[in-house]
């Protein structure tokens, strides 16, 4: 065989010298067939230990043996040869659970910022005015840009920043860049101020994270759609009637949330298949909270009591028409005393405000339908009676939705929506009644992975969030708004 490396070359050479030396002046008298059994043996050799340390890249160890035994000048036998064949390497284990970054990690490999941005217009093409200067104007409690000047309105301008700060702890911190407040000297707003939304950290019990408390201002569990993210929802705007609940959907206070495992690996599979869920907050939540609403001063010493449980069904074993497909169903209730604001200041009264809620949804794979409905007691202005008192409130949503999947211009969902709601807006001065009805056919497309446009039509019959105004408005709008996520 034929020696290629010049590693190998010096080593035969270094060995038939040594060989050569060792032997007495006799010696010479040896055969030539001797010298060359001796140089095929150190060949032999040379190729053990070259083979040996090409297995060396395996992380097994290689298991030495003896030399080979035939008969060997005395320097190669003093040093014994691996074996040619490398040891199986062992199998590496794979976690069943990824662990989040540890704690030793530098910080900016445990938090990550991230964010969205929502650009709005919306076009009236039909308003019918009030009949006198106390009606109703057409307006909505979500959308400031409803109303006779339009224009464009940066709806939402998120910044999150989220992490592990710990194994066991993780942070979650939003901002919001679009909020508006009012002049110090006048009642003109000024747009685009920072509010904080979201500021907590959870607190995981167990390794898998299916058992976690959370502490600080975070969102209520109540309503589906309510803790669906804003980037997340087909709708521009969440129902009135769900909403009214949680408007603006946080609070200050602690929460404890368990997910199940078999409830995870259904949710897991449906964001594998792009769905839009509403959000891990467990399969099952109890919280209490100030109950006063987001970003207000607590008015009272009794907390807000909120319960929620949601369980997805997957309907595999119903029949091909049903494969893939997954049902959820749940409920949600919140038992609470509020104080609202008046135009005279702080009402001293404590109202009944006491809600239950259910929600149905079968995600669009590819047609789906969600609704929810709830009813209860809370504050409500009494035209009548020219004062607040609690009253029996009611309504909810049914939408149909269908994702068509990749388009010529990207991934589209269009959809249709009803709600309906007749009840108070306690976020508002005096708590008015709202008297809603309102139809919306829109479409979400996303052209490309960041950017998604909304375009919808809506027929909207509404009474203004205003205790001084009376009857209702009635318009047709087109509404647009361009999302981008970063």
């Amino acid at each position: 065989m034929a020696i290629k490396s010049k590693s190998q070359r010096a080593g035969v050479g270094i060995a038939i010298a040594i060989v050569l030396a060792s032997c007495p002046a006799p010696a010479a008298a040896q055969t030539v067939q001797e010298l060359q059994r001796q140089i095929n043996e150190l060949k032999a050799q040379i190729k053990a230990l070259t083979d040996a340390q090409k297995a060396a890249v395996v992380p097994a160890s290689p298991l030495p043996v003896a030399a080979t035994p035939t008969p060997a000048p005395q320097v190669a036998a003093s040093t014994p040869a691996p074996s040619p064949t490398p040891a199986p390497a062992q199998p590496q284990r794979v976690a069943a659970v990824a662990k989040p970054p540890s704690a030793r990690a530098p910080w900016y490999e445990r938090l990550r910022l991230r964010g969205y941005t929502q650009l709005r217009y919306n076009a009236i093409l039909d308003d019918h005015e009030p009949l006198s200067d106390t009606g109703s104007r057409l307006r909505s409690v979500h959308d400031s840009s409803i109303n006779d000047d339009g224009g464009f309105l940066l709806r939402r301008v998120r910044l999150v920043l989220q992490g592990d700060i710990t194994d066991r702890l993780q942070l979650y911190f939003q901002h919001d860049f679009g909020a508006a407040v009012n002049n110090q000297s006048s009642t003109e707003r000024r747009e685009n101020f920072g509010q904080l939304r979201d500021v907590y950290v959870d607190w995981f019990l167990d390794p898998e994270r299916r058992l976690r408390l959370r502490f600080g201002q975070s969102k209520v569990p109540f309503g589906w759609e309510n803790l669906q993210s804003s980037s997340n929802r087909l709708p521009l705007d969440r129902s009135d009637a769900i909403n009214s609940g949680v408007p603006g959907e946080r609070d200050v206070g602690m929460n404890l949330y368990y997910t199940p495992d078999h409830v995870q690996a259904i949710w897991d599979r449906l964001t594998k298949n792009k769905q839009k869920l509403f959000g891990n907050y467990g399969a099952f939540g109890l919280a209490v909270y100030n109950g006063q609403g987001t970003n207000r001063t607590e008015r009272n010493d009794s907390l807000m009591k909120v319960a929620m449980a949601t369980w997805p069904f997957a309907l595999d074993g119903l029949g091909p028409l049903f494969e893939g497909q997954v049902l959820e169903l749940g409920g949600s209730a919140i038992f609470n005393r509020y104080r609202p604001e008046l135009r005279s200041g702080i009402s001293p009264v404590e109202y009944r405000d006491d809600r239950v809620g259910f929600h149905a949804i079968l995600y669009p794979q590819p047609f789906g339908i969600q609704t929810e409905w709830t009813t209860g007691w809370g504050p409500q202005y009494d035209m009548a009676l020219r004062s607040v008192r609690s009253q029996r409130l009611g309504g909810g949503y049914v939408q149909l939705m269908t994702d068509l999947g990749k388009t010529p211009i990207g991934r589209a969902i269009p959809y249709v929506r009803w709600q309906r709601y007749r009840g108070g807006w306690k976020a508002n001065v005096d708590a008015p009644r709202l008297e809603t009805d309102e139809w919306e056919l829109g479409a979400e497309i996303q052209l490309v992975e960041a950017l998604e446009l909304t375009l919808a039509y809506a027929r909207m019959e509404r009474r203004e969030a205003d205790s001084r105004r009376t009857g209702r408005a009635t318009g047709d709008l087109i509404r647009t708004q361009l999302q981008f996520t970063y």
